[in-house]
């Protein structure tokens, strides 16, 4: 085994035989989401993301830290196709509420091929715990999650669990990872991208998912959610570490930037 894909395996706590069968899929693809954090810390660090391999590879696997969807699901995609698997990136638009809206494909995800064609998406932070066969119908994960897959014409409606974001739409057309660089640098640098104006943090546990949204920290369980609010430097680093696994050295300058946003939202 490449020494990369064993620090992979390594970093996600994985330490099950690994072969191009369901089995494999489903563990490496639950073992990510608990072990690594999807966030967009970098982007309000004033540091830039990439869609270069290399690069994300270091940050998640050996410095430790999470990413959102082109790093995320460009690492699963890389470690599934070394263990073996055909793996297919696809792009989708996420929140469409029909094929008449414009088309911008902001968020990456993956087509499995295995006896049928899964969907694999460890990018969306509070989405699909587990692949989905590529196939209309209603899935549930963990006895309570609930995500449908419906297909009209040449496009696929993803619709995600009901304390989740907004669902995607995408079609079966191949991308490259250097496709997606455009709308990389658009999300992480204009004033109208939700990731530019809040941070966030998804993160699934035992229980269920925890975010953290700007100042908000949300549990959700099969009771339902619930919401603290992080009111300090020190908590914020505290929640960052304990729940999320991040260790960063410039927490009071995010912190700064975040509680800001928070008490400009709080006073709309």
């Amino acid at each position: 085994m490449p020494a990369t894909l064993a620090a992979y395996l390594q970093r996600i706590n994985y330490d099950l035989p690994v072969r191009p069968d369901l089995a494999t899929l489903i563990g490496v693809h639950r073992a990510h989401l608990l072990n690594i954090t999807y966030e967009n810390l970098d982007i309000h660090r004033g540091c830039s993301l990439t869609v270069d391999f290399d690069t994300f590879y270091t940050k998640i696997v050996e410095a430790r830290r999470g990413g959102w969807c082109f790093e995320m699901n460009g690492l699963l995609a890389w470690a599934l196709r070394e263990i073996g698997f055909e793996v297919t990136l696809l792009a989708s638009a996420v929140g469409r509420a029909s094929v008449d809206e414009p088309f911008a494909p902001d968020h990456l995800i993956l087509r499995v091929d295995l006896d049928q064609p899964y969907l694999a998406d460890v990018g969306f932070g509070n989405g699909l715990l587990e692949p989905i066969p590529l196939a209309a119908g209603r899935y549930r994960q963990a006895g309570w999650l609930e995500f449908g897959l419906r297909q009209v014409g040449d496009r696929w409606w993803f619709e995600n669990q009901a304390y989740g974001g907004p669902g995607f739409d995408f079609n079966l057309e191949p991308y490259q990872l250097a496709d997606f660089a455009a709308e990389s640098h658009y999300l992480q640098t204009s004033p109208e991208s939700g990731f530019v104006r809040t941070t966030v943090c998804h993160r699934y546990v035992p229980e269920g998912i925890v975010t953290l949204r700007g100042a908000v920290l949300r549990r959700v369980t099969v009771e339902g959610q619930r919401d603290e609010l992080i009111s300090d430097a020190a908590s914020y680093a505290r929640t960052l570490a304990d729940v999320f696994d991040l260790h960063l050295d410039d927490i009071d300058a995010l912190w700064e930037k975040v509680w800001a946003r928070h008490q400009a939202w709080v006073q709309k």
